[in-house]
């Protein structure tokens, strides 16, 4: 089943009853615009989800800079806003579909499948005349009840066994045939930030030891749509299909992009470090990589 849908064809459903549009835009950095942009302006009959308010948890010791919300909280902020488990979700924001398909994933997480992204996002909705409005639909709550996927996560205990055993395999020239049975760590952010060198957000700059560097934006076309599943493909081809993928970013947000891809690729075992790099540099004992590879 596709993850994406056109604004053709969210356009012919628009008013959809069984249909609820999520507008997940966030900036980071400025908590407060997304909101406000929903507030000014948004597609017809479309609700508002707060990456750091309603996606996520509250930041603790631990568990990254966006943690996982709880799944029974999540599952009433659905319900509040009239989402059911039957309703069909199209998600979308105006930062490349990060924020949507984090919603996507979460949904997924907690059992929902008839969840959809928006390509191309607001901005371009609005620039092909496509109707937008202020009005805020009032909404009749509905009952969500959560069915949480625990195979869809990784977590640091994990993902430090796999790092450790990839960087032992690979050390081990006698070992280099048990490296398949591994799964590959993938970490989606930009290569400037996998390799250390421009870090921002976080408190180190690396990556984790035995990760392989896939940006999540070359997943997408210049149109903000997603690449079609052949040249997905191309992409990834360097991974081996029979192996499990435990995909990572900052924070779990843009990691979420790659695991739409990586699926839409044709890799059926993906899994998401929620807590990513924010959560494994919390770890003082954890090692840190630089450079390529």
């Amino acid at each position: 089943m596709e993850a994406t849908v056109t604004k053709r064809w969210l356009l012919a459903r628009l008013y959809d009853p069984e249909q609820t549009i999520v507008d997940c835009r966030f900036t980071l950095g400025s908590p407060e615009a997304g909101r406000s942009s929903y507030e000014k302006e948004h597609i017809p009959g479309a609700v508002y989800l707060d990456l750091e308010l309603d996606l996520s948890a509250p930041v603790g010791e631990h568990g990254g800079r966006h943690p996982l919300p709880d799944p029974e909280a999540l599952a009433a902020k659905l319900a509040k806003l009239g989402i059911g488990n039957d309703t069909r979700i199209v998600a979308y924001d105006d930062e490349s579909g990060m924020n949507a398909a984090r919603l996507w994933w979460l949904l997924r997480y907690i059992g929902h499948e008839q969840v959809f992204i928006l390509e191309g996002g607001f901005s371009s909705w609005k620039a092909e005349n496509y109707p937008v409005t202020d009005y805020q639909p009032v909404r009749v709550p509905s009952s969500f009840v959560a069915k949480v996927q625990p195979q869809m996560l990784a977590g640091v205990a994990e993902v430090r066994r796999v790092s450790e055993l990839t960087a032992s395999a690979e050390a081990e020239t006698s070992a280099v045939d048990a490296t398949p049975v591994l799964p590959v760590l993938i970490d989606s952010r930009a290569n400037d930030r996998y390799r250390g060198e421009n870090e921002t957000m976080d408190k180190k700059a690396g990556h984790i030891p035995g990760a392989v560097n896939f940006f999540w934006k070359e997943t997408q076309n210049a149109d903000g749509s997603y690449k079609s599943a052949e040249q997905l493909q191309e992409h990834f081809a360097g991974l081996d299909k029979e192996r499990e993928m435990i995909v990572y970013c900052g924070s779990g947000v843009t990691a979420c992009p790659n695991v739409l891809a990586l699926e839409k690729a044709g890799y059926k075992n993906v899994r998401l470090y929620a807590g990513s790099w924010s959560d494994w540099v919390s770890y003082g004992e954890n090692p840190v990589a630089t450079g390529e590879g």
